[in-house]
C-alpha cells in the first residue's frame, strides 16, 4: 500500500485521428439492392409454389368429383339392398315360424287343410 506509484505523465492534448467519412448512401443503396432482390426471390419462388398447388388442385378436383359419384351410386345400392335384405329376413322368420307352417303349405301346395271349405268366388255376368 505504500508502494511508489508510477508519476503520471503530462496531460497533452490527444489528437484524433480524422478518418475520412465513409460514402453512406453507396452502402444504403447496396443493402437496399440487396433487400430487393431478396424479397423479389422470396415472391418469385412463393408464386411458383402458388402455381403448383394450382395446378394439383385443377387436376384432383375431377377424380375427387368422380368418386363423391360413385359414392353416392354405392350408397343407394346400399340403401336398396338394406330394403331387400330386410324383406327376405321377414321371409326367412316367418317360413320357419312354427305357427305358420299350415298357411305356408297352403300358400306353396295350394292345398287345403281338411276342416277348411275352399271358397271360389265367382262373378255373375259370366253365368
Amino acid at each position: 500500500m505504500n508502494a511508489f506509484q508510477p508519476s503520471k505523465p503530462p496531460l497533452q492534448p490527444i489528437q484524433k485521428r480524422r478518418v475520412a467519412p465513409r460514402p453512406r448512401r453507396h452502402l444504403r443503396q447496396r443493402s437496399y439492392q440487396v433487400m430487393a432482390l431478396e424479397t423479389t426471390a422470396k415472391i418469385g419462388v412463393n408464386v411458383v409454389i402458388s402455381v403448383a398447388a394450382v395446378s394439383a388442385l385443377v387436376q384432383l378436383l375431377p377424380y375427387h368429383w368422380l368418386q363423391q359419384d360413385k359414392l353416392r351410386e354405392i350408397g343407394t345400392e346400399v340403401k336398396l339392398m338394406e330394403g331387400r335384405v330386410n324383406g327376405l329376413q321377414a321371409e326367412f322368420s316367418r317360413n320357419f315360424d312354427p305357427h305358420e307352417t299350415k298357411s305356408i303349405m297352403q300358400q306353396q301346395s295350394y292345398r287345403f287343410d281338411p276342416s277348411q271349405r275352399p271358397v271360389v268366388i265367382m262373378n255373375k255376368n259370366e253365368e
